[in-house]
């Protein structure tokens, strides 16, 4: 395995290593908040193709599941119970409505609009929360939960699949789009192993909160349409330390072209299903990548190439924001190379190569220094399960594909932070402004995403004098090292070197690179904190600033958003216990 980080490790470098609310708003009433009355004059949803007036009911609206269940064989056994499943792809089983009256806590108007072609107006209707809380199937749907198997930190974990999701079906968009809908937390499939099949508000929230956020960062990802909470119990050892409570059962309805992951392929390869793997690759380069000639022998190579390539470029838009995924299982890992299944992620705080959002990785394999090494062993797991499909000559073809992955990577990295400080062309210094300024900020635990933003807001006169005033709280701290002077001088002569380039114009870029505002994990505790409490203001509050990461707000800026962590974010830990 090549180490990704060692090309550039100075100082353990991680390289490859508004919306103006009042009081009185509904979005921060969490007693009187009305959907239709909050999203109607909203601009956030964007009219990408010529469109009569959206559905304003969900029996007007045709979902449908027969693409998928009329490619592949389903599971034989109708039961749903726990078991070793072969010889399909897919369980036909049906959602578990919750016991108690759930409650609808948020939704994406983007996603409804922009995506489902549905009207806001739909969220007030009981027929819309029986669908998003799975209390009810769409008659003409049969509901399925996907086979895959995974490698679970390194190690082959076998038959894994969707034990608490179901896939409600494929909607086509009146622009021509094909988008999966699916539910999580929506009750037990045959791959629930010793799981309850729910997810619970906790996890829920961060899903939904972080997918759209994302999304309005630039960051390929799965999309979120709805948040539900019911009073279910559900049982978790959040911390795995003994300590069970009862929490919330919650329940997010996801979004995205596919579902598929590298571990839909490994379970088929390693149980020598090989005909149903030709089957499910064929499926999923006529349905996703449209450039591969389906007659070409040589089209599981191209596959491939492209998924290599993406993947390169996905966890380098990772790294641009500071996202750690938390669990970069290969059951984890979209063969869309868009980030799917949201659990113990976190956006890093100070810089450290070493963070590790999740409590439950106790070697740090997931680190975030460590994303781009886990990338590589994830398609190098990938290829193995398209070898038995190749010749010879293809699976050296692959392998020399995959021994390009680091500098792929590597090009992808340095064009993404290249942007984030604001440098146009080409200079052989580039390498070394990039490094130092992320050294500078290791050693003196600067904040990640803040350190960037205030200096996409600076001057280069400000720079130049070290006039860093108490605003700029992130960059003062970085004045603290005794290399700052001579960094600066560094890259104002970098930035200088192209004299067409105005610093007014320099800082529009950067301010359009660098966000003001990430979904950091104590923002993101506090609302779930709120919500647990049957006040979800904080999560309709987060959804609405987080659409507009790059812009400052108001609300935001009084919420604290942009400034310091507050000290008790220090002790927070999340876990894959959801």
């Amino acid at each position: 395995m090549v180490n990704l980080s060692a090309p550039l490790l100075l100082c353990s470098v991680f390289l490859i290593t508004i919306c103006k609310c009042s009081q009185s708003d509904p979005l921060l009433d969490p007693v009187n908040f009305s959907f239709k009355h909050f999203y109607t004059n909203s601009n956030s949803a964007t009219d990408i193709c010529k469109r009569t007036l959206d559905s304003t009911s969900l029996q007007l609206w045709n979902l449908s599941s027969e693409k998928l269940s009329a490619t592949f064989p389903l599971d034989p056994i109708q039961e749903n119970y726990v078991r070793r499943v072969r010889g399909c792809v897919f369980s036909a089983v049906t959602p578990t409505p919750f016991s108690s009256k759930p409650i609808l806590v948020a939704v994406s108007q983007e996603v409804l609009q922009g995506i489902l072609d549905l009207d806001i107006s739909v969220v007030g209707s009981d027929e819309f929360l029986e669908f998003v809380s799975g209390g009810k199937v769409k008659p003409g749907t049969v509901p399925l939960a996907h086979r895959y198997g995974g490698h679970q930190f390194g190690s082959w974990a076998g038959q894994l699949g969707d034990g608490r999701a179901h896939l409600l079906g494929e909607y086509t968009n009146r622009c021509g789009d094909r988008w999966e809908l699916q539910l999580k937390g929506s009750g037990k499939t045959p791959y629930s192993r010793n799981g309850d099949g729910r997810a619970v508000l906790r996890s829920s929230a961060r899903e939904f909160l972080c997918s759209e956020a994302m999304h309005h960062l630039g960051i390929p990802t799965s999309r979120a349409a709805s948040l539900v909470v019911s009073d279910d119990p559900v049982w978790r050892d959040q911390l795995y330390n003994g300590n069970v409570k009862k929490e919330r059962g919650a329940v997010v309805l996801r979004v995205a072209k596919s579902w598929f992951r590298i571990g839909s392929l490994e379970i088929l390869a390693h149980s020598g299903e090989l005909d149903l793997l030709r089957k499910l690759l064929d499926f999923v380069i006529e349905e996703h990548f449209p450039l591969i000639d389906i007659q070409d022998t040589n089209k599981y190579l191209e596959f491939f190439s492209r998924v290599l390539s993406e993947t390169a470029n996905l966890i380098a838009l990772w790294m641009s924001v500071g996202f750690a995924h938390g669990v970069c299982n290969t059951d984890n890992f979209s063969l869309l190379s868009i980030t799917i299944d949201y659990g113990p992620f976190g956006f890093m705080e100070s810089y450290d190569a070493d963070f590790v959002p999740n409590t439950s990785d106790d070697e740090g394999r997931y680190k975030i220094g460590n994303q781009a090494n886990v990338g590589m062993f994830n398609l190098n797991k990938l290829l193995q399960a398209l070898k038995p499909l190749m010749d010879d000559r293809q699976k050296q073809q692959a392998l020399q594909m995959l021994e390009g992955y680091p500098q792929l990577y590597y090009n992808r990295f340095f064009e993404l932070f290249k942007a984030k400080l604001g440098i146009l062309g080409e200079s052989e210094d580039d390498e070394t402004v990039i490094v130092t300024f992320l050294n500078l900020m290791e050693d003196t635990k600067a904040d990640f995403t803040m350190t960037f933003r205030e200096l996409s807001e600076i001057t280069q006169a400000q720079l130049e004098d070290l006039s860093i005033s108490k605003e700029f709280w992130a960059l003062q701290d970085l004045v603290e090292h005794k290399l700052f002077p001579q960094w600066v001088t560094m890259y104002l002569l970098r930035l200088k070197s192209h004299p067409s380039d105005s610093d007014v114009e320099r800082r529009g870029r950067m301010l359009k690179t660098n966000p003001r505002y990430v979904l950091r994990n104590w923002m993101a505790e506090s609302a779930v904190r709120k919500a647990e409490n049957n006040d979800f203001s904080e999560v309709r509050l987060l959804h609405q600033v987080l659409q507009h990461p790059f812009r400052k707000q108001a609300v935001a800026e009084k919420a604290g958003y942009a400034s310091r962590p507050p000290s008790w974010a220090k002790d927070l830990k999340v876990s894959c216990s959801s």
